[in-house]
């Protein structure tokens, strides 16, 4: 895992929701790569098209609200997402990605301040963040360092497992 993240802005407003992260007529599929072929339908049907390893997703306040399904963070995960900022998380949805191994960086204004295909950058531990594309710049909140042992494993699981040997 990086500790700096850079990547094509993807950006999306206020109160995304996990059903449009990933629309609940697909929660029958099971294998990642499935799944992945609906990453955010509801809310950009071409992002799927379009979305590169390491890309980042940029969100207004509330990204990732609704269901608890876990599938909303698979389909980001599997398709490669470098990172998500957000002025805000849905908790659960928060607490599903960061579990995966994807990093989540509240930074209160950063939707206004990425456009679509910005090149943004993280910094995951001081929580600088960078708009490469016009130089400005704002502050985040650092990730733990609990929360980058976890994305340096991998996830959650992969750490536990590093931790117990099994």
């Amino acid at each position: 895992m990086q500790n700096v993240i850079r990547g094509k802005a993807f950006v999306f407003g206020t109160n995304i929701s996990t059903d449009q992260i990933y629309p609940g007529q697909y929660l029958d599929l099971t294998d990642p790569d499935k799944v992945a072929e609906h990453a955010m339908q509801g809310a950009d049907p071409s992002f799927v098209k379009e979305v590169k390893p390491g890309d980042i997703i940029v969100a207004a306040a509330n990204f990732g609200c609704g269901s608890s399904r876990e599938h909303a963070a698979v389909t980001l995960k599997t398709v490669g997402v470098g990172a998500i900022l957000a002025d805000s998380f849905g908790r659960i949805f928060y607490r599903n990605a960061i579990n995966l191994g994807i990093p989540l960086v509240v930074c209160p204004g950063i939707a206004d301040m990425v456009k679509q295909g910005d090149t943004v950058k993280i910094d995951l531990t001081t929580g600088d963040v960078t708009n490469d594309t016009t130089g400005k710049g704002a502050t985040a909140q650092p990730l733990s360092p609990y929360v980058m042992e976890i994305l340096a494993s991998g996830g959650i699981k992969p750490m536990i497992k590093e931790q117990y040997g099994q």
